[in-house]
């Protein structure tokens, strides 16, 4: 899962990301609102931690920003703020959770999960996909009740694919999505085919109906036809 951290405190952002990148989630970081409108404008992410407080604009603007441009991204408000008219605000123009400074990282985490699980998965803790089964806060996958030992990028693929069943995902985009934007420098995407090789056999070994489809020229899709 891929996170966007918007904040401009220094020491705050990076024991966000460090604590955030030890959690398994691939993290992203904007420290100003010219910075996080580029990213937003250019990336796709699973949830974006937003601050208020930016030294060059507001974040409810970025907010409304990425409910027009990413419609199926989390959005959390983190603020110093603690005004129950700016959550209010908040809130009414779509973010799904906000959180006041101080805050436990680990409550942002279980924060974080529960958007995700609500956006992505209809609010439930395990995905199930015929066969397949994936606890995605425990990192675990199963093919008939039996547990498959994936890789961590393995398994970032098989719930990215879960996430967007029967869409056609591009090599770029997965790549992306599983190595963050510094991936634009890659002369080429032909590692991903070998990480989708490695999660298929795994799949298919434990019993698993091949639901990896190729399409030429563009990409992937997990679908069941």
């Amino acid at each position: 899962m891929k996170i966007l951290i918007i904040e401009d405190e220094h020491e705050l952002q990076s024991a966000i990301t460090g604590y955030l990148k030890s959690e398994g989630y691939i993290c992203e970081q904007a420290i100003s609102f010219k910075e996080a409108s580029e990213k937003i404008d250019i990336y796709v992410y699973d949830c974006v931690l937003v601050d208020i407080g930016l030294p060059d604009g507001s974040g409810l603007q970025l907010v409304e920003m990425l409910k027009k441009k990413l419609k199926n991204s989390g959005v959390i408000i983190i603020t110093a703020k603690n005004s129950l008219e700016d959550k209010i605000s908040g809130l009414d123009i779509g973010a799904d959770d906000y959180l006041t400074k101080p805050f436990n990282l680990s409550e942002l985490n279980a924060r974080i999960r529960s958007v995700l699980r609500r956006r992505k998965f209809e609010g439930q803790k395990e995905i199930e996909f015929n066969e397949i089964r994936v606890n995605p806060e425990i990192l675990q996958a199963h093919v008939l009740g039996k547990p498959v030992s994936l890789t961590k990028k393995e398994f970032d693929l098989l719930l990215f694919f879960l996430s967007n069943q029967k869409k056609v995902l591009t090599k770029e985009s997965i790549a992306e999505h599983l190595w963050g934007d510094y991936i634009d420098s890659a002369d080429n995407f032909d590692f991903i085919y070998v990480h989708i090789s490695n999660l298929r056999k795994k799949l298919v070994e434990h019993g698993a109906r091949d639901y990896l489809h190729t399409v030429y020229g563009v990409g992937y899709k997990f679908a069941d036809t």
